[in-house]
């Protein structure tokens, strides 16, 4: 696999490619695609060989019998994560935003208070607020480039209120890897408030070296009567437009809370999600996982330097994911001043920090997970848009 190669995605119903310039003013010609969380890279031979099996074969009906696809995710987590999972903790959503909206909508009423460590994925708080829940915020801590966990203020903010707390593991837009310590303190959290615990852990296996991530479920079995955990294929393999997510729930009761609402809105998965996602968790989807991480890990580097050298501008280091967070706090400039420069003088189109919630105010979200080359190509227009700095 070469991720080196360039793919043009402009033209094919892209999202992150095709809309970059009607939402953000970047011209689709020559503009960069940054913003998305998805990858410019084509999954592992394996999920293509399945997709063209459905292909060759040319009938798409339902989907029936799911034990090689519960199989499949066992053995990843137990061999990538060292969790063991039973088949029946096991539902399919139609990715993890969906999955979110479902456990809103399963554990909690119109008025509750559902909780954030803010700046945190934007898509969290749209789903709270269109569901008529209220968003709590709390804040992450920004230690020198680095964020951490305050629960002596967040405890001061609850009301009582508050139903649900949702933890993006490993963080989005921030890159940490939460420690075990820091993970026994949300779980500590949601125990003292009475919270039901949604774990996102879509982007637990993009780790770097001398990072490791830990399941929520592996921290604290007293609170598995609260716990929901949710993974995907889809950040992992880049499948995204499958739509499938895993929401895992070993708690009896909860299951069957989760089960029920679920046959009440008629939720099932699309066959072609649940073929790639049981040819994606096998070995050689490991070992191209394996290869992608360490590519990213060059991007990262790449970007981190090139984006550094810029007086004013630091990137948080990244200790998982492949979305830089840069921070404009130290430049001198407002916001839109900053923001412009990207988009309309780089001609970059990246994502917004406020949209992430309280404390994304003075940054921007990078997609690294993009041909070397684009990557350079970014930072040299980064240098060139703030040139009178240097």
């Amino acid at each position: 696999m070469s991720f080196d190669k360039i793919i043009d995605r402009r033209g094919t119903h892209c999202s992150k490619w095709d809309m970059m310039e009607p939402l953000y003013g970047v011209p689709a010609d020559d503009g960069l695609a940054m913003w998305v969380a998805d990858m410019d890279f084509r999954p592992p031979q394996c999920v293509q060989d399945a997709v063209r099996d459905m292909h060759d074969h040319g009938v798409y009906g339902y989907f029936g019998d799911e034990s090689k696809y519960r199989k499949a995710i066992q053995w990843w987590m137990q061999t990538r994560h060292g969790w063991t999972i039973e088949p029946d903790w096991i539902f399919s959503t139609h990715g993890l935003v969906n999955g979110t909206a479902m456990c809103i909508d399963t554990y909690t009423q119109p008025g509750d208070g559902v909780v954030l460590f803010t700046p945190v994925y934007h898509a969290f708080a749209k789903v709270i607020k269109a569901s008529d829940r209220q968003v709590v915020e709390c804040q992450l801590v920004n230690d020198n480039g680095r964020y951490l966990m305050d629960f002596d203020a967040y405890d001061s903010q609850m009301t009582g209120s508050e139903k649900m707390v949702i933890l993006c593991s490993p963080h989005n837009p921030g890159g940490r890897v939460w420690t075990r310590d820091e993970l026994q303190g949300v779980a500590d959290f949601a125990k003292r408030h009475d919270l039901i615990l949604v774990s996102d852990e879509i982007h637990h296996d993009l780790t770097f070296p001398g990072h490791t991530h830990t399941a929520m479920s592996l921290v604290d079995p007293s609170i598995t009567d609260r716990l929901i955990m949710m993974t995907a294929v889809t950040k992992t393999f880049n499948i995204a437009g499958s739509h499938i997510g895993n929401v895992i729930i070993k708690d009896p009761d909860l299951r069957a809370r989760f089960a029920k609402r679920m046959m009440g809105l008629g939720i099932s998965a699309n066959s072609f999600g649940l073929f790639m996602a049981t040819a994606a968790y096998s070995p050689e989807g490991a070992a191209w996982v394996d290869e992608l991480k360490g590519y990213l890990d060059a991007n990262r580097k790449i970007f981190d330097d090139g984006i550094n050298a810029i007086p004013g501008l630091k990137s948080m280091p990244l200790e998982a994911t492949y979305l830089a967070w840069v921070d404009f706090s130290d430049i001198g400039m407002t916001r839109n001043d900053f923001t412009d420069r990207v988009t309309k003088d780089a001609k970059i189109a990246v994502n917004h920090g406020p949209t992430f919630g309280t404390g994304g105010e003075d940054f921007l979200r990078f997609n690294i997970a993009t041909p070397r080359a684009l990557v350079e190509d970014a930072i040299a227009r980064m240098q060139k848009a703030f040139g009178d700095l240097q």
